[in-house]
């Protein structure tokens, strides 16, 4: 029997699900046992990701406007969102000391900034109804840390709640995201179907990168054991 739009969602997702034991950073700040300086770095690269990601999606819905409606409904809905959460990364980026002087000065880091270079590769190369499921996937762990992150902040470093509202912004439900998803999804399969293959490879990618980018930062906590 052929899977549903949902279906497929949660398939997808739960086989792209990441190593418990991949990103080591996060369980450090769980503990309040990560340096601020790190959760500048977080900021500043954040600083990075976020209008590359959000141009990414602008751009993905541009492709997708006439022949996938729907499709590009999800895409607009990302840049949407990433124009909100550069907006709430200020109040951490103030709070960790990483204002715009010192961001300035910051050099991107290459294992941080390979996960929003290879959005762009699937802005410009991919098959737009794979894209969408590989990224709802890797958006369902993010949240994940993100939430993990935001309790951290309040608990062990003293943090505001606008300090906490990125976090907040990406670990809160998005039950609208979800119903776009779902809706872009069946309309790949109205139109021919997805290729399982592609999707997954895309996940893989994607779910690689995504480790890179919280290993890059936990390397400057100088591999410390956790």
């Amino acid at each position: 029997m052929a899977l549903t739009a949902r279906q497929l969602l949660a398939t997808t997702t739960g086989k792209l699900a990441p190593d418990p034991g991949a990103n080591r950073l996060v369980p450090l700040l769980a503990r309040g046992a990560a340096s601020r300086d790190t959760l500048a770095a977080l900021a500043l690269e954040q600083r990075w990701v976020i209008p590359a990601d959000r141009r990414a999606f602008e751009y993905l819905a541009h492709r997708t406007a006439d022949s996938a409606p729907d499709t590009a409904a999800y895409f607009t809905a990302l840049a949407e969102g990433e124009a909100v959460a550069a907006e709430k990364l200020a109040g951490f980026a103030a709070a960790c000391g990483a204002g715009e002087e010192r961001a300035v000065r910051h050099d991107p880091l290459p294992g941080c900034q390979a996960y929003p270079a290879y959005v762009a590769w699937l802005a410009v190369n991919g098959s737009p109804a794979e894209t969408v499921l590989a990224l709802h996937a890797n958006f369902s762990a993010w949240g994940g840390y993100c939430a993990t992150i935001a309790t951290a902040l309040r608990r062990h470093y003293g943090f505001t709640d606008e300090a906490c509202a990125f976090f907040d912004f990406f670990a809160t439900p998005a039950p609208d995201l979800d119903a776009k998803a779902s809706a872009a999804v069946q309309e790949g399969l109205a139109a021919g179907g997805l290729s399982q293959d592609l999707t997954q490879r895309y996940g893989r990618l994607l779910l690689a990168y995504e480790a890179m980018f919280w290993r890059t930062l936990w390397e400057l906590e100088g591999a410390q054991p956790d």
